[in-house]
């Protein structure tokens, strides 16, 4: 059953009078093209305003759309091979992030991305894709050995934030983040970052520090999620719509805050709506920074990335 928002009801209740009328003149035989033609056009015209109209708190809600294409749904769609490389070195293999080495039209580069899993079974072996801190070693580990072998570094964002639990903190959660942070600052190769879903907190930003970074048309980016916020400010969730727009999440204003680089188009409606258009824009994008990137040494790619992200946040009055 495909799930619809309360903002798309107009949307739904349209596709089934088209239905309908398709049912009668199937059984009557009576032309009705022209009743069909104009709810078509009536059909267009409000998927166009609604989607192009998006509050944040709705293209929140688009995000996490449970048929949303995940990081394996994009690198099967994006890369011709795909070697998955597993485990940390020192824990375990922490099944919310994935990463190995991939080819995209014959360019190698290391694909790391948060994984949620589409069904109950999926969601529990992936951890809903909320790493534990050997997550992010795990993702350290394959980033250094890109790093090694001259290899590029594609980070496929999608996460509600790292697992909160008490095991993971005491693991060194927020020591294994920093030390991401750290380390992608300084990668001798280039790094490209795209938020294909939830982009939350340390969660989003511990793979999240690149060369150029990119978000998904209906996607959001934030040090917090609306229900958290609003728990936190009005302690309930009732205004998780207001706090949504008070965090200014979006692509849109993400980039115009001048915290990203550029925003990826999504199919009308969704990238759930066609995988494949979504993927072919994101493998666009990877392949056009990829020949713009490679040309760097690494030593102004470093320079460039430290002032980059130095630059965020500075006022001058």
């Amino acid at each position: 059953m495909q799930t619809t928002f309360d903002f798309e009801k107009p949307i739904a209740d349209l596709q089934t009078q088209i239905e309908k009328v398709l049912q009668v003149q199937e059984k009557t035989k009576v032309d009705m093209s022209a009743t069909i033609n104009e709810l078509a056009e009536k059909l267009e015209q409000t998927r166009q305003d609604i989607y192009s109209n998006l509050t944040g708190w709705q293209k929140v809600q688009m995000s996490r759309h449970p048929d949303r294409p995940q990081t394996f749904d994009y690198i099967s769609m994006i890369c011709d091979e795909f070697i998955e490389l597993h485990g940390d070195r020192t824990v375990r293999d922490d099944k919310a992030i994935i990463g190995g080495f991939a080819s995209i039209n014959g360019q190698s580069v290391m694909v790391i991305g948060h994984q949620k899993g589409k069904n109950t079974k999926e969601r529990q072996y992936h951890n809903f894709g909320m790493a534990n801190p050997e997550g992010y070693r795990k993702a350290l580990r394959l980033m250094k050995m890109a790093e090694k072998f001259n290899k590029p570094v594609v980070t496929l964002i999608d996460t509600m934030g790292a697992y909160p639990g008490l095991e993971a903190e005491e693991r060194g959660q927020g020591e294994a983040i920093a030390r991401n942070l750290l380390e992608m600052s300084v990668l001798k190769v280039p790094i490209i970052c795209i938020v294909i879903g939830e982009g939350a907190s340390g969660g989003a930003l511990g793979i999240g520090i690149g060369d150029r970074v990119y978000m998904m048309q209906n996607t959001w980016y934030s040090v917090i999620s609306p229900e958290s916020c609003s728990s936190i400010l009005y302690r309930s969730w009732d205004q998780k719509e207001k706090a949504a727009e008070s965090l200014k999440l979006t692509a849109e204003d993400m980039l115009n805050n001048g915290l990203i680089d550029g925003i990826i188009d999504e199919p009308m409606g969704g990238a759930h709506q066609d995988a494949a258009i979504a993927a072919q824009n994101v493998k666009t994008k990877i392949l056009n920074d990829l020949a713009e990137l490679t040309k760097k040494d690494a030593e102004t790619l470093v320079s460039e990335r430290i002032d980059k992200f130095s630059n965020m946040g500075v006022v001058v009055e």
